[in-house]
């Protein structure tokens, strides 16, 4: 395989990319123990070797890292690794690695984010922030039944009074604003309309 070209990256590190398209991120001090540089070639068994010595290794353990700072998703694992400069490859046994030890549960992410917003989200803003973090509606729709607890009604007046809205002396500006904080937050009209009226 064709080394086609060698992109240097900040704190040290270099884009190898190949010339079947497959491309990765290796530190100075290793590129240069292969022998890696632009228009050389890179043989199979050091290309595997790479792969299996460092690429692997160090995706599992950037994955647990990035699990050790917050529950995510399964996309936003992918995503983040992804970003890292692994392959698709790569972080497909990284995730499998993670899974093996059951440290990425999309529904114990998902349960947690609820339990979390729902003193100042409604359902259906919960619902669309999981579901653009990558979690399956099934899964969504399960973790609300059980999880959110949440009197909407409720939690709008409290929202009102903690905006300080005094619903006798409020103007039509101030009503507008108020629908729109909590249009935001994704409560129904309906819903706001009693609160505010």
């Amino acid at each position: 395989m064709e080394i086609t070209s060698l992109v240097k990256l900040s704190k040290g590190r270099a884009k190898i990319c190949l010339d079947n398209g497959t491309d990765f991120v290796l530190y100075k001090k290793e590129y240069e123990s292969y022998g890696i540089e632009e228009g050389a070639d890179l043989s199979l068994s050091d290309y595997e070797e790479i792969c299996r010595e460092i690429l692997i290794p160090r995706c599992k353990k950037r994955a647990l890292h990035l699990l050790e700072k917050q529950d995510r998703s399964e996309k936003n694992l992918r995503d983040k690794l992804k970003e890292g400069g692994y392959s698709s490859d790569i972080i497909d046994i990284a995730i499998d690695y993670i899974n093996d030890y059951g440290y990425l549960d999309d529904a114990r992410m998902a349960a947690s984010y609820v339990r979390f917003y729902q003193d100042s989200r409604s359902r259906n803003r919960i619902r669309q922030d999981l579901m653009g973090k990558g979690i399956s509606s099934d899964v969504i729709e399960r973790v609300l039944e059980k999880e959110y607890t949440a009197d909407e009604q409720e939690l709008i007046n409290r929202l009102l009074e903690k905006k300080g809205y005094d619903k006798e002396n409020a103007t039509y500006e101030d009503r507008g604003k108020m629908y729109r904080f909590l249009a935001g937050r994704g409560f129904s009209s309906e819903s706001i309309g009693k609160s505010l009226s």
